[in-house]
């Protein structure tokens, strides 16, 4: 797979390496816990609800990122 040719389709379906992988899992989690402290129904100072907006936009950016990590196939030329 030459991956200097990739589209956006043909990057995010290609298999990611493990440290990409935790990474994104990582990613996901804080924008988990950021919108879960956002949606609560009771009040909170703005303080944590403006730390939970960045854990989103962080997490969110993380896994985005992650993602498009491509792993490449090392090949030998002899």
């Amino acid at each position: 797979m030459n991956k200097e040719n990739m589209n956006l389709v043909e990057r995010i379906t290609a298999p990611t390496p493990k440290w990409f992988r935790v990474l994104r899992t990582i990613g996901l989690a804080l924008a988990t816990v950021g919108g879960t402290i956002i949606a609560t129904p009771v009040a909170i100072p703005a303080a944590i609800v403006t730390v939970a907006q960045y854990l989103v936009l962080g997490g969110g950016i993380i896994s985005a990122v992650s993602q498009t990590a491509v792993q490449v196939e090392e090949t030998t030329t002899e």
